[in-house]
């Protein structure tokens, strides 16, 4: 993905993760949160759930999530980490979360934007999708997308 491009990620276990080669054709759910937010934990947990339905559905994997963490302080972060699924997660302390804010005009938490591996947007509305549609929603998703599918039950 090319947004990712020259910037670090980490898995949950906290090990460096090359974005170009764990987001290769995949959708990404940019996942903006804070974890003294009440409003974000509850969603974490929901988006924790759906992560696994996804992951369980596809063959080829073709959904990530990366967390992009306004929380106050790094162990803030990490303590937040543990109410989610083993998604990917962007460094608390890359300055480049603020050109994503920016980008994807991130003005509330949490927020959820869908986007394709060019990086373009599918939607900005992933948090209300997966609540009201629930694991329907990656279907649209990869529609928009044009992804390759291979999904059991979708």
């Amino acid at each position: 993905m090319d947004i990712f491009s020259g910037h670090i990620l980490f898995n949950r276990d906290g090990d460096k993760v090359d974005p170009e080669e764990a987001l290769q054709n995949k959708i990404v759910g940019l996942y903006f949160s804070n974890g003294s937010f009440s409003s974000c934990k509850e969603f974490a947990t929901k988006l924790a759930d759906f992560y696994s339905a996804a992951l369980e559905r596809s063959a080829l994997g073709q959904f990530e999530i990366i967390f992009i963490s306004s929380d106050k302080t790094e162990d803030d972060m990490v303590e937040h980490m543990n109410l989610h699924g083993d998604w990917l997660s962007l460094p608390w302390h890359d300055s480049f979360k603020y050109e994503l804010w920016s980008r994807f005009q991130i003005t509330a938490l949490p927020k959820l934007v869908i986007v394709k591996p060019n990086g373009d947007v599918i939607t900005y509305q992933g948090r209300k999708e997966i609540k009201e549609r629930g694991i329907a929603c990656l279907s649209t998703w990869l529609d928009g997308a044009d992804v390759f599918q291979n999904f059991k039950g979708l």
